[in-house]
């Protein structure tokens, strides 16, 4: 590993536009980024992933005399980064995963236990009860926040708010690895194994993990997930150490859908993006407007697309609003027809649609279909009859208009179909 001689200094690029320095004075490492800053620790024991970047954890660990500290939580109004997790990268759908460990890639909150709370990606904290950590290890543990699939934004809501309220008795945490174990994945797993089975745990458990035969194996298991709303499949590299930072020993495996959309503007860029290209604002053909701001190259940054120009664009999946999620532009379509996709389900005449909405005590359904120029809603408490409504329109294509309208609302509002 490189390092400082004393009253040496050398810059590392972080997370913003400027780098960060780092120093060495008298055998004390200072950066100059606000994770090492905001430490409530003498200087001489202060470290960041900086530092250890440059130097290794070994040296760093020998350095300050112990176990590396872990990152500290984000102060109100401050700039942070997040705690030290592993990030995956992209399966490039060509390289042989057989013998790798598979799991389901959640789509939840990702949560870092450092042993006595809860750390966002950005090194936020959640705000979680006292009976729903209870029990938890007084050791870092990876994993995620989790409600059910397709349920990405209602989980959101729950684990952001900082009442600590009993909505949260419907999340779990999914424990899926053993951050600061410095032994292979496998024995990071018989750990996690072990020491949760010696706990009366209500609100966690461990993330199934199977062995991965081959790569038929992987898109059959990715098509039984994807059908059931998962989000993909994860890979794990067998006798993989635990990395902070992208690594290609975890492989995240996800079905992408391709759609296009209109250019109706262009918003400006920051910090490298400066004075180019930030992101499109794109429509879809059924109305709905987002921004696209990643797949961009530096050129089409700097020459972006004209508004009125159609784009390809690849996405994950729709929100509950109807929006793409994780759109990535592709290029500009050179034909002049736009195809109406992504496109969003579509009932049979008569075909009643059912929705419900549970959150604390709140249990409520509600029905919409249409018959000809008719359209019927029902509504009430689950479990009950309710009560319903019968509206006339001018034609058949109104009612299905205002049934598609009044259906992006009540998802809007946190109800799905059932």
């Amino acid at each position: 590993m490189p390092d400082l001689a004393d009253g040496e200094s050398t810059e590392m690029k972080g997370s913003g536009a400027k780098p960060y320095v780092i120093k060495n004075v008298g055998g004390a490492y200072s950066c100059s980024c606000p994770a090492w800053r905001n430490q409530s620790i003498a200087i001489e024991r202060r470290t960041c992933k900086h530092i250890r970047k440059l130097r290794g954890d070994a040296a760093e660990e020998s350095r300050i005399g112990g176990a590396l500290p872990q990152k500290p939580v984000k102060p109100a109004g401050e700039e942070s980064e997040g705690p030290p997790i592993l990030l995956a990268e992209t399966w490039d759908s060509a390289a042989d995963l057989s013998g790798w460990w598979m799991s389901e890639k959640l789509d939840g909150v990702r949560a870092y236990w450092d042993g006595k709370q809860f750390i966002s990606r950005q090194g936020n904290l959640y705000h979680a009860p006292d009976w729903f950590v209870a029990g938890l290890p007084n050791v870092p543990l990876d994993g995620e926040l989790w409600l059910a699939r397709k349920a990405f934004q209602r989980t959101v809501g729950i684990v952001r708010r900082q009442d600590k309220t009993d909505l949260w008795k419907d999340i779990i945490f999914l424990i899926f690895d053993a951050p600061a174990l410095k032994v292979p994945f496998e024995a990071r797993l018989e750990f996690l194994a072990v020491t949760l089975s010696d706990k009366s745990l209500t609100y966690a458990t461990t993330h199934p993990h199977e062995r991965c035969k081959s790569i038929a194996h992987l898109r059959e298991e990715l098509a039984r997930v994807e059908s059931l709303g998962g989000e993909g499949l994860m890979l794990r590299q067998p006798n993989s150490l635990y990395e902070v930072g992208r690594s290609a020993t975890l492989l995240k495996v996800k079905t992408f859908k391709d759609a296009e959309a209109t250019v109706i503007g262009h918003q400006g860029g920051a910090g490298k993006h400066k004075g180019r290209l930030g992101a499109l604002q794109v429509k879809l053909a059924d109305g709905t407007e987002f921004s696209v701001g990643t797949g961009f190259t530096d050129k089409q940054r700097e020459q972006p697309p004209a508004i009125g120009s159609v784009i390809n664009f690849r996405y994950q999946e729709l929100s509950d609003g109807g929006v793409p999620r994780f759109p990535s532009y592709i290029g500009i379509r050179t034909e002049t027809k736009m195809k109406p996709e992504p496109a969003k389900p579509t009932p049979t005449t008569g075909g009643a649609r059912r929705f419900e909405f549970e959150e604390g005590t709140s249990h409520k359904f509600w029905e919409v279909s249409v018959s000809d120029t008719e359209l019927t809603t029902r509504w009430g408490k689950i479990d009950t009859d309710g009560q319903s409504k019968t509206k006339p329109f001018a034609s058949p294509e109104k009612a299905q208009t205002e049934m598609d309208k009044l259906i992006k609302e009540k998802t809007g509002k946190g109800y799905e179909e059932k």
